[in-house]
């Protein structure tokens, strides 16, 4: 059965790596529904978030694969006991007359203006992808003229095993060459 899925590949930050995992996915012929990549805890480490739908077999080649490519130190498929947030901005065209509405909203949502002019308010969000949408159902009618939301970035709960972190983070010594074909 093809669910929603959500990976996690920490790399070395070098030049190219992220295309070469990307293009992973391309070639499988699997759409990534969302990709977020940024800093990690460790200096010349990025960590790389996934989602995508796949079944069992397809989700545990995909893990095998990343492993195969060079510059990936470890790799996660993470489960229900983690955290998955996105981050939103939306600007909606309202006026002195709608904005009072829009602010009550922003507070059912927990979300929060970040910017006001007189024809528009700018809204930030972050929270699960079903809170955003809801959001951004009920501005809707009011006329969202802008939207920009980040891929999903997640974490498992509770802490990691000492012994799991020491093992998994050891830089690759493979030399990626390019063949000709």
């Amino acid at each position: 059965m093809t669910v929603r899925r959500t990976f996690v590949a920490y790399v070395e930050d070098k030049v190219g790596v992220l295309n070469r995992v990307v293009s992973l996915f391309r070639r499988r012929g699997y759409n990534i529904e969302s990709l977020t990549v940024g800093q990690t805890e460790r200096e010349g480490v990025s960590r790389v978030t996934v989602v995508l739908r796949a079944d069992d077999d397809t989700a545990k080649r995909m893990v095998a694969n990343l492993y195969k490519l060079v510059n990936v130190l470890r790799v996660d498929e993470l489960h229900e006991a983690a955290v998955v947030r996105e981050l939103a901005l939306i600007k909606v065209g309202v006026g002195a007359a709608e904005r009072g509405q829009v602010l009550q909203l922003c507070e059912v949502f927990r979300a929060r203006p970040v910017d006001v002019s007189p024809e528009a308010i700018m809204i930030e969000i972050s929270g699960a992808q079903d809170k955003i949408d809801g959001l951004v159902d009920v501005l809707r009618p009011f006329g969202i003229q802008e939207m920009v939301r980040t891929g999903a970035i997640a974490m498992t709960r509770g802490a990691i095993p000492a012994t799991k972190e020491e093992d998994q983070w050891q830089p690759s010594t493979t030399i990626a060459t390019q063949t000709s074909a």
